[in-house]
Parts: C-alpha cells; structure tokens; sequence
C-alpha cells in the first residue's frame, strides 16, 4: 500500500472507530472539511505538519498512521448521516 493511501486509510479508520464526524475532526485540527474529504479519499497530500496536527486532535502517535491494515481488512465503514433517528419512545416537547 503506498503511504498516501496508507495514511488515508489510518486516519479514517481511527475517525470512524472514535466516531468522530470528518467534519469535527476538520474544525478541530483547523483544516476545511473538503480538504479532510480529499485526505482521506487520497486527493490531497498531507504534509507532515497537517499530520501532526491530526495525530494530536486524535490523540495518537503519529506513527499510528502508517501502520499497515491486517491482511483481508476491509476499508473502515462511513458514520451515519444526518440527525439520529427519533426512538418510538422518546417524548417530543
């Protein structure tokens, strides 16, 4: 895996595992959230400042973004859009 994608993959993978919104994860680091987008699907070439940055919002090492994914991993799975559904119990005031 080629580290553009490696690191693309690691900082989805922890954002999602944490269930951070890609756009929180943006405001926080102080970056825009289309260039988080472009991070993560590969467009955008990080440097290694924006990246210390993140490993810091997140709170890992930066090495946590270059760890290979376990053979036969799949990509991590999107957060859930929009509002969260209302239960069938819950009251309305």
């Amino acid at each position: 895996m080629k580290a553009r994608a490696l690191v693309a993959w690691n900082v989805r993978r922890i954002r999602v595992d944490r269930g951070i919104p890609q756009e929180q994860l943006a405001y926080d680091a102080g970056i825009d959230r289309s260039y988080m987008s472009g991070l993560e699907r590969q467009s955008e070439n990080p440097t290694i400042d924006l990246l210390d940055r993140l490993a810091e919002t997140l709170g890992v090492q930066l090495s946590e973004f270059f760890l290979q994914p376990p053979k036969g991993a799949t990509t991590p799975k999107t957060l859930p859009k929009g509002r969260k559904p209302i239960r069938p119990n819950s009251k309305k005031k």
